[in-house]
Formats: C-alpha cells, structure tokens, sequence
C-alpha cells in the first residue's frame, strides 16, 4: 500500500510539473530508484510512465500552439524522431552500473538548466529570435532529442531553450509544442524500451495513470500560476536534493 501511495504521488507531481514547468523526473525516476528498480529500468520506465502526462498537457495547450521559426512542425517530428532512437539505444548498451554512476551527473546537469532556464531563454531572445536557419534548428532539436531518448530529466526546458533558438516566442505555444515533442520522444523510446524489455509494468501503469491526470491538471492551472518563480524555485531545490542524494549513494 505504500509503494502504492508512493507511485501515484509521483505520478501526479511529475505529470503536473512537466506540463507546468518541467521537472517532473526529479520526482519519478527517484522514487523507482528507492523502490528497488534497478537504474537503467527506473530511467526506461520514467519516461514510459511520462507518456500520458505530456499527452494530454498538450491538450490543454492546444489551441495555442502554431508554426513559428525556419523549420516547419513536420521537419522537427521527423529529427526529433530520429534523435529519440539514438538516445533510446545508447541507454539501451549502457550497463546498469555505469549508468547509475552517470545519474547524478545527469541530475546535475538538468538541475542547471532548469535553474537558469528563464535567463538562458531571455538571452537567446536578445541575440535574435529567428536567426538559426533550416539547418541549425535541425542540429539542435537532434542534440536535445538524443537527450530525451536518452534521459528524460530537464527535457522540458532543454526544448524550451531550443525552441528559444530556432526562433520561437509564444511562451504558451512553445509549451504545447514542448509537451507534444516530448511525448514524441518518450513514445518513440518507449517502444524500444518495451521491445528490450526494460519496463517495470507494474510501477509503470500506476505511475502513467497518475500522471496523465497530473498532465491535465498542470496545463489547466498553468495560466493561472502568479508566481512561476516560486514553483521554478522549488522544483529546483527538489532536483538539487536528489542530485546531492544520488552523489551519496
């Protein structure tokens, strides 16, 4: 009944927080983690479980999402796709070992860029929005959805920042269109997860489930959130905290 308890809390705050913010595998891929899965099957089943979330966060942005920047929304799903397989796989031969060692460096990393997430944004819009053609954007959506496929932690603002990049600057639109890559991305390594069989199905269900009623509930309420440093500020301090953790292990 606890883990029970455990998992659906998880599930909630990670799909709320993803579709809100991001951050959402601070809470998820600790708590699989703590629960006895082993790491490279915690990471696999974390953005298996995310999956829902992202799906209908997207919903609820739905009508604010459009094209903007040099690369058309066809030509991102296309690259995102091929990223997500790049990463998915590289997890796949990553010894449970190692990538337990890479996690806290992981955690670190994303940790970062979600603490200065709204800065690296604000820079990227005084260089000029709109300056990276076809074939940057095509790079840097690449690099940031090997990343995904790889490790789902601080996917959010990553893509964020690229969007930022490529040329985007409706904040509510590039939140919908980062909710809809990311359930690309976690579909498409999610299915070379199942088919390596590396999904604890069991945490997986509970963790999934929660979390697509968390996704909804985060892209609802996001407008309506005064105070979005206050929230980044706590995300932040969980990802920290576990970050320190895992460093202790």
């Amino acid at each position: 009944m606890s883990e029970l308890i455990l998992l659906v809390a998880a599930g909630l705050a990670s799909g709320l927080l993803n579709a809100v913010a991001g951050g959402g595998t601070f809470i998820s891929l600790p708590a699989l983690i703590y629960l006895g899965v082993p790491p490279v099957t915690a990471n696999a089943t974390a953005t298996f479980s995310a999956l829902p979330g992202y799906v209908t966060g997207a919903w609820g942005f739905r009508h604010d999402m459009q094209a903007e920047g040099s690369l058309g929304l066809k030509a991102i799903a296309a690259v995102s796709v091929i990223g997500s397989l790049i990463g998915a796989l590289l997890l796949i031969v990553t010894p449970g070992g190692a990538f337990l060692s890479i996690v806290p460096w992981l955690l670190l990393l994303a940790t970062m860029l979600f603490a200065v997430g709204p800065r690296l944004l604000l820079e990227i819009r005084k260089r000029g929005a709109g300056s990276a053609g076809p074939l940057v954007s095509a790079v840097v959506i690449l690099v940031v959805s090997i990343y995904g496929g790889y490790f789902n932690g601080g996917l959010g603002i990553m893509l964020l920042a690229a969007f930022g990049l490529i040329g985007y600057v409706n904040l509510h639109g590039m939140n919908g269109l980062k909710n809809v890559l990311s359930a690309l991305l976690s579909l498409i390594s999610s299915v070379a997860f199942v088919i390596a069989g590396l999904i604890a199905w069991e945490q997986a269900a509970v963790l999934a489930t929660s979390a697509a009623f968390g996704g909804y509930i985060g892209a609802n309420v996001s407008r309506r959130i005064k105070r979005m440093d206050l929230l980044r500020l706590f995300i932040t301090g969980v990802g920290a905290a576990m970050t320190v953790a895992f460093f202790l292990r």
